[in-house]
């Protein structure tokens, strides 16, 4: 499954989420096979099928099960992770800790990212979208060339510069120095 695209939305006064007949045909979601609403990241809330979860899972059972973070990661994700199902009307109920969680307002934004959907108060949306499109192709440099949790590649130093005959500095250190008579 490829979740892609953004769809504003509004909770109604029971916090009901409608979603898309797009994503609810992606999903091909059947009432007996629940979808899993989480804390994400940034202030999100990520919505993942069953099959999406139990990937997840697996990712995570490859850390150290002793690891300090791991362990606390694994405590706080899961114990606010909780079952959702879609009614017959397309809708899923956000369960008021995790609106708390994710500060949601009556408007909030759908988006698709890639194997979930992610819950975001509208206004914070938009001030996280005003702060990182800018960096989109710095990011994508990032993402593309170091790869997905790597970290990033430094620059490298310019090269440097070719020497004259005889002289033993760079033209940009001898402006640095005070000079002297040859």
């Amino acid at each position: 499954m490829l979740f892609t695209g953004t769809y504003p939305r509004s909770l109604d006064e029971k916090q009901r989420l409608a979603l898309p007949k797009r994503l609810r045909d992606t999903l091909g979601q059947s009432p007996e096979i629940p979808l899993y609403l989480a804390p994400g990241t940034d202030g999100s809330l990520a919505l993942y099928t069953e099959e999406a979860f139990s990937r997840l899972g697996e990712q995570l059972a490859q850390g150290s099960p002793a690891g300090q973070e791991t362990r606390t990661f694994s405590r706080l994700f899961y114990s606010q992770a909780l079952p959702v199902e879609v009614d017959t009307q397309g809708r899923i109920r956000i369960p008021q800790e995790l609106a708390t969680f994710a500060g949601l307002s009556r408007e909030v934004m759908l988006l698709g990212v890639r194997d979930h959907l992610e819950i975001w108060d509208k206004g914070r949306w938009e001030q996280y979208l005003n702060h990182q499109q800018p960096r989109y192709d710095q990011l994508a440099e990032s993402a593309f060339e170091a790869g997905v949790g790597a970290t990033p590649r430094k620059t490298p130093s310019p090269a440097p510069s070719a020497q004259t005959p005889g002289r033993t500095t760079a033209p940009e250190e001898e402006h640095a120095r005070p000079t002297q008579p040859r």
